[in-house]
Formats: C-alpha cells, structure tokens, sequence
C-alpha cells in the first residue's frame, strides 16, 4: 500500500464503492415493474369486454344480444340518448334500458355527477324513467320523468334532496 507524504493512504489504495445502484434495487425495480404490468393485465381482463373476460365469449354476447332485443321489444329503447334539461344545461345520458328496466345512464352538469340509481318502468303505453343521483351536492337528488312520445320529451319532476325542493323539468333529446 502506498502513502502520500502525510503518511494517509493513497486515493488509489481505498476500497472502491460500486457505481451506480446495487444490483438488489434493481432487481426490486424489475420485479416492482414486472408487478404493476401484471396487475394491469388482470384488471383489464375484468373489464368487461375485455380480453379473458366472461363478457367477450360468444356465448356472453349472444346473451347481451338477446337482451338488448327484449329491451327494444319492451318499448324502452326509445328512452336511449342524450337528454337536455331546457333550465339549464344539464344533461341525462341514457346508454341502454334492458328488459328488466334497468338503464345505464350518467348524468352532466356539465361535469359527470353520479348515477346511483336509474329504472324505467311501463305502466300501460306510459314510459316512466326513476334517476337517483349521489354526489356531494346531489345527496339522494332524484329525477321522476315521463316520456312524451308525440314531443319526443322527458317531463317531470326534479327533487333537490339538499334544498328539499321540487321542480318541474322538461328534457329534449339531443341531435
């Protein structure tokens, strides 16, 4: 070993430190990343219509097939749109109605609020849509609207929970 004239050891003759990360952090690293592709391969295979989902089978289409038919032969399918409330902007999308009245809906204002619940019902030709909104400023807020079919028009009564109001409200469909 070789000193300097102080008599300390030379830089040369210390123990030198591996460069860069140690090869335990990078294995971590690789199997972090390795983890997060993984767990996002599973959650998109949940998704339905996703790859390995039960809703991509044939079988599982076919199904959803038959029961968009029931829905258009249960007369809701003219509740499928997107609707504006004429007072005031906002907007009910109604995705889909299947046989048993359940809607796939989301509601705009203009920023999506949730839709806990949506139904529709038939009581004689009369077309009736039940929405229930759950958000911070719609705790329980509901809409309970009838489908004109001569105006092409949702009509009825909005119920602002947190106010404990009622409303009369008119929806048109959007072109």
């Amino acid at each position: 070993m070789s000193k300097t004239r102080h008599g300390k050891p030379s830089i040369r003759d210390l123990p030198t430190k591996p460069r860069g990360p140690r090869p335990a952090v990078i294995a971590a690293a690789v199997l972090l990343a390795v983890g997060i592709g993984a767990a996002a391969l599973l959650l998109r295979a949940r998704e339905p219509g996703g790859a390995g989902s039960p809703e991509a089978s044939p079988a599982a289409q076919r199904t959803r097939a038959s029961a968009l038919a029931a829905a258009a032969d249960s007369g809701f399918g003219a509740l499928n749109g997107r609707w504006l409330r004429l007072d005031g902007g906002y907007v009910l999308e109604i995705r889909a109605v299947d046989a048993g009245g359940t809607i796939d809906a989301a509601y705009f204002n203009p920023q999506p609020i949730n839709v806990a619940k949506a139904e529709a019902t038939r009581d004689g030709s009369t077309l009736r849509v039940f929405v229930e909104l759950q958000a911070p400023n719609y705790p329980g807020s509901t809409y309970a609207l009838t489908y004109d079919q001569g105006r092409d028009q949702l009509g009825g009564t909005y119920f602002q929970a947190a106010l404990q109001q009622r409303f009369d409200v008119t929806f048109v469909r959007m072109k």
